[in-house]
């Protein structure tokens, strides 16, 4: 297969960084993002895991991909996928409301990129929260991280986190 590459943006600041697909590692997962693209959201900055920035998605696969290629350290780079229910992120101390209170479960998918070291994935509401590394940055994670620390300490409210295929010739 051919390597696979998409854009992570944060589009506010007009800062973006190159990643390739881990196709070799999470086949399933990639084939999940892939088919789903372009996405974008609001952007959040981690509570727990310390240097990580996410946007919040629908389920998007017909199938939620099998824990391939886990991590709970991830490295700066990493790009991970994590599934959750809205019961479990419609609590305070996530910093999220219950939307949908009487409708069943469903899911969330919660697409990150870790932009600096030092992370665990250590939750402590619910314990270890495994992510699926579905792609590395390759190009541009020196730009993305300054902005990242910028959104940290500056805030997110009106940034969006975007995920766009890279065509290559």
């Amino acid at each position: 297969m051919t390597d696979r590459f998409i854009e992570v943006s944060l589009d506010k600041r007009g800062v973006s960084c190159t990643a390739k697909l881990l196709d070799d590692l999470a086949p399933v997962t990639c084939a999940a993002v892939w088919d789903a693209l372009p996405l974008g959201g609001d952007v959040y900055h981690a509570k727990y895991a310390r240097n990580e920035i996410y946007a919040l998605f629908p389920g998007f696969a017909e199938h939620e991909p099998p824990l391939e290629n886990p991590t709970v350290t991830p490295i700066p780079g990493d790009l991970c996928y994590f599934t959750f229910s809205e019961i479990s992120l419609g609590t305070s101390s996530h910093g999220y409301t219950k939307k949908h209170a009487t409708r069943e479960p469903t899911p969330v998918v919660d697409l990150a990129l870790f932009y600096e070291r030092n992370n665990l994935l250590l939750n402590g509401d619910a314990g270890w929260v495994p992510g699926i590394v579905w792609g590395t940055v390759v190009d541009g994670l020196d730009r993305m991280a300054e902005a990242c620390q910028d959104l940290w300490r500056a805030g997110a409210i009106g940034e969006t986190l975007s995920f766009r295929r890279v065509e290559r010739g």
